[in-house]
């Protein structure tokens, strides 16, 4: 991964290409993304939504951009009237980012304990990433499994989607549970240390505990366990 660079407040060029255009302001890229990605900002039909200024009346920024992520600064409108401004981030790509719930054929389910820099701590959690270009949500979610725990998946089942972070996130994350045969190799050089192998009720208990607090993991077991797939 290319390593962050923050936009400087001198308006020089963004560091990653927007569209066909490599030299903007952060003004002139959020207009551009305006153009280019109307389905971004648009406000749902009725009242009490907060609705983002028309351009050009006033514009925003892109504040950051790199192949993973796009931070925008929107000019919006509360309900009650009052004019602000609202960060979210979005993702650059349409190709689906999936999180996915190996089981095994007796009925346990395979968590790997992963290094978060965000929250510079190990989380207890389920295989996840970022779509690949040119994959569907099936074929990102079994890339992942290999990845991650060196599985190939017998079967993919859909679990729905997931907003991981409605508060500033735009990004929706496809979840899956998959059956598999065995856990092989793991993908140290991500932050991944060991795999454990539970039941869906030891699993569930972990989080019931706070012991998983990731939300992917969380809600890949309430629906795995919905559909029919805890033993």
């Amino acid at each position: 991964m290319t390593p962050a660079v923050p936009l400087p407040a001198s308006l020089l060029a963004l560091s990653v290409k927007v569209g066909d255009m490599m030299d903007h302001t952060p003004e002139s890229a959020y207009a551009h993304l305006r153009d280019t990605r109307p389905s971004w900002f648009l406000t749902p039909p009725g009242e009490g939504g907060i609705s983002i200024v028309h351009w050009p009346m006033t514009e925003g920024q892109v504040v950051y951009r790199d192949q993973w992520w796009i931070l925008l600064q929107d000019p919006v409108v509360f309900p009650d009237g009052t004019p602000g401004r609202y960060l979210r981030m979005l993702a650059p790509h349409t190709d689906p980012a999936v999180a996915v719930l190996p089981v095994l054929d007796e009925g346990k389910v395979v968590l790997i304990e992963h290094f978060r820099h965000a929250t510079r701590s190990w989380h207890w959690e389920i295989p996840r990433g970022g779509g690949s270009p040119g994959l569907d949500g099936e074929e990102n979610a079994a890339k992942e499994l290999q990845e991650e725990v060196g599985a190939s998946p017998r079967e993919l089942i859909s679990l729905g989607t997931l907003h991981p972070d409605t508060g500033i996130l735009a990004s929706e994350v496809e979840l899956y549970a998959a059956r598999i045969d065995a856990v092989g190799d793991l993908e140290s050089g991500e932050g991944v240390r060991r795999a454990r192998t539970v039941s869906f009720a030891e699993a569930e208990q972990m989080a019931e505990s706070g012991r998983i607090t990731d939300a992917f993991t969380i809600a890949a077991l309430f629906r795995a366990r919905r559909a029919g797939l805890a033993a």
